[in-house]
């Protein structure tokens, strides 16, 4: 699919000339693409309560022009209507699809930490969520149907108030183009974008992180608060009388000031947070262990006869201070060092593929825990 996927570039040219710098339209980018669920496969994920799902609609007649956003679970009869265009969005395909969490690591020329999720929108003829830009890189993929795609690099990023989406209030684009099934549009962050269903379709959205500086600090500072340890008692043996006693003294904030120096990182707790906060599942994620594990023995036997794939829920990802599996820190031999490397990197490994003792016990017990299974299971 690479050869395709960017028409024909390699992916190091993609990022150098296109990552985070200009739009690219790849026509027919995954020939032949028509999506990897059903109408009524997405349907029934959508009015699923564990299922991420939201229902966007345009009432233009209303006051105002109302927009209407209604999240899930959805309702068949939600999903039936017909009086005005709407759009259905199913957040996280990638997590209950297999085909989905095929199609998202097909982007993995984009570092695993920075991919998010795959998305896919169904909208019937004139539906979308409105001129808006997001704060991230996207790709969009378009499966069953047509989409016209509007976008513009525009500075006006003035929303809609009182809208429950961050519709833009003016958009003037730029480019006007239709996508059909297969075709394939990269945008950058800040790019300002309008999609219309044309007749019944599905678009498939890869999105990637770009956590806020805000957000990182409030992350790290709290990481922290569970790791420092700080030495000493507040003690003023020198407190001298004062005029008005509910003044805070100089002295004491510079003995705070002297106190809260001690509170200090260095890169290798950084690099640590980073391991943790990136694999974080999201809060609505939880694993399945399997009602019967195999046992060591068995579990041997699969993976050598069928190798072992991560779970789709599962993020396995390394830095200078070693592994880290869904927000915890791995204990590991050191000389399983590479091949939880490409184990990472791949998120499987074939049948037949030898390894150390310690590392089948590793996976035997992500095997237990829900973190991974032989491949078989996996599907």
């Amino acid at each position: 699919m690479m050869k395709t996927l960017l028409g024909g570039m390699s992916p190091r040219q993609f990022l150098e000339d296109y990552w985070q710098k200009k739009p690219l339209l790849v026509r027919q980018a995954v020939p032949g693409f028509t999506g990897v669920v059903s109408r009524d496969e997405l349907f029934d994920l959508a009015c699923d309560e564990d299922v991420e799902s939201r229902y966007v609609r345009y009432l233009p007649d209303s006051p105002g022009s109302e927009w209407v956003l209604e999240r899930g679970p959805q309702t068949r009869g939600r999903l039936r209507g017909k009086r005005q265009p709407w759009t259905v969005l199913v957040q996280g395909l990638n997590l209950w699809v297999p085909a989905g969490d095929a199609l998202l690591h097909q982007f993995d020329f984009i570092p695993q930490a920075r991919l998010d999720d795959l998305m896919v929108s169904y909208a019937v003829d004139g539906g979308g969520v409105g001129p808006h830009f997001d704060n991230y890189d996207v790709f969009l993929l378009q499966g069953i149907g047509k989409r016209r795609w509007q976008i513009a690099d525009q500075e006006d990023r003035t929303l809609v108030e009182d809208a429950p989406l961050r519709i833009l209030k003016h958009f003037t684009p730029a480019h006007d183009w239709i996508l059909e099934p297969g075709d394939l549009l990269y945008l950058p962050p800040h790019w300002a974008h309008n999609g219309t269903a044309i007749g019944e379709c599905t678009t498939y959205s890869i999105g990637f992180r770009s956590p806020t500086a805000q957000e990182l600090g409030a992350e790290f500072l709290g990481w922290m608060q569970e790791r420092i340890c700080l030495d000493g008692l507040y003690a003023d043996p020198d407190l001298e009388l004062q005029d008005n006693s509910a003044e805070i003294g100089p002295k004491m904030i510079d003995q705070i000031e002297r106190m809260l120096a001690g509170i200090t990182w260095s890169r290798k707790e950084v690099a640590a947070f980073v391991g943790e906060y990136l694999t974080e599942p999201k809060s609505h994620i939880f694993f399945d262990p399997p009602e019967k594990p195999l046992s060591r023995k068995r579990f041997d036997a699969a993976l050598k006869k069928h190798g072992f794939a991560l779970d789709a829920r599962s993020l396995l990802l390394w830095n200078e201070t070693g592994f880290y599996l869904n927000g915890e820190p791995l204990d590991f031999d050191p000389s399983d060092r590479e091949a939880l490397a490409a184990l990472a990197h791949h998120r499987k490994v074939a049948a037949g593929t030898p390894f150390s003792d310690t590392f089948v016990d590793l996976l035997h017990q992500w095997h237990e825990d829900g973190f991974g299974h032989p491949a078989t299971d996996h599907g």
